[in-house]
């Protein structure tokens, strides 16, 4: 079985069908001689001579006449298992489909989405989940169907498609000191602050900037959360930085306000991530579409990326 030609079978097909040589070759687009080796190849694999001379033609044997139905259904069944598949309307889509980002994208990204699956491809359901360190594992797997966020060193086998870039704001609470007047470099360092780390780390590039420009500044409690960050300072004079884009939300839907960071740092970009497998599936294309054409929109802009 480990050397079986499948080419020998649609060749069988139209030796039987034709029962000519000649014509067979023209039906595969082949040269007389190369379907003469062909049925030589045949009659080797089957141990049967499959045609034999009848006057001017060929005539298939007993056995060549009870596989020719089972033959052309096989050929059949195998050109339409290859052939490419019928595109799916997102109407139609039934599937559960899981993406893993951070807590930022849900009230930004994924309450877009959830509208627009809703619109569009009411038979899909969307699965988010949190960050974890399985980032090439779960995507290789199938665990996960697209990462959404700062992507890192994923393995060249990992599709990556660019969504935009995405600064930092601070969020501080509305009673807060900080939420009046300008929000200088010194104020800024000077005041508690909430760290945002999945890991707990209490040290992030943010003091490295802090540093360089002379200062360094106090953390008093790390979450593992952008929601938990905005959550503890919403009630106290302490600040937290944040996505941009995770600012404007959730000053919209606590007692926090956003205000700019006294400190130039860089934008970073922010990316989906796939596997290969799902290059081609309708439901994956719906999404991996949908997400750009989102993050495109000028009502949403840019995701927020991972802290």
């Amino acid at each position: 079985m480990a050397d079986l030609d499948l080419n020998l079978l649609v060749a069988l097909d139209a030796l039987l069908r034709e029962g000519s040589v000649a014509r067979a070759a023209d039906r595969l687009g082949l040269s007389a001689p190369a379907m003469s080796r062909t049925l030589t190849r045949i009659r080797t694999a089957m141990g049967d001579p499959v045609l034999v001379r009848a006057g001017r033609g060929l005539v298939p044997t007993p056995r060549a006449l009870a596989l020719q139905a089972q033959v052309r259904a096989v050929v059949r069944d195998a050109t339409a298992l290859l052939a490419p598949g019928t595109p799916t309307a997102p109407e139609q889509l039934t599937r559960t489909l899981t993406l893993r980002v951070n807590d930022g994208v849900i009230p930004l990204l994924g309450t877009a989405l959830h509208q627009r699956a809703r619109a569009e491809a009411p038979g899909v359901t969307l699965r988010f989940v949190p960050e974890g360190t399985e980032d090439v594992e779960s995507l290789r797997d199938g665990e996960v169907d697209l990462d959404i966020g700062v992507q890192g060193a994923l393995g060249p086998e990992i599709r990556v498609q660019r969504l935009g870039e995405e600064s930092f704001m601070c969020l501080v609470g509305r009673a807060s000191p900080l939420s009046r007047g300008r929000l200088t470099l010194e104020r800024f360092a000077r005041a508690d602050h909430v760290g945002v780390s999945r890991r707990g780390k209490l040290r992030t590039p943010l003091d490295d900037v802090l540093e360089k420009h002379g200062h360094t500044r106090r953390v008093t409690a790390v979450v593992p959360n952008m929601l938990a960050a905005a959550a503890l300072v919403a009630g106290t004079d302490a600040v937290t930085v944040v996505n941009g884009g995770f600012a404007r939300t959730v000053a919209a839907l606590m007692p926090v306000k956003e205000r700019p960071v006294p400190l130039p740092l860089p934008r970073v970009a922010v990316a989906q991530a796939w596997h290969p497998r799902f290059d081609r599936d309708p439901a994956h294309v719906w999404l991996r579409r949908t997400v750009k054409a989102l993050c495109e929109a000028p009502t949403l802009g840019a995701i927020p990326g991972r802290p």
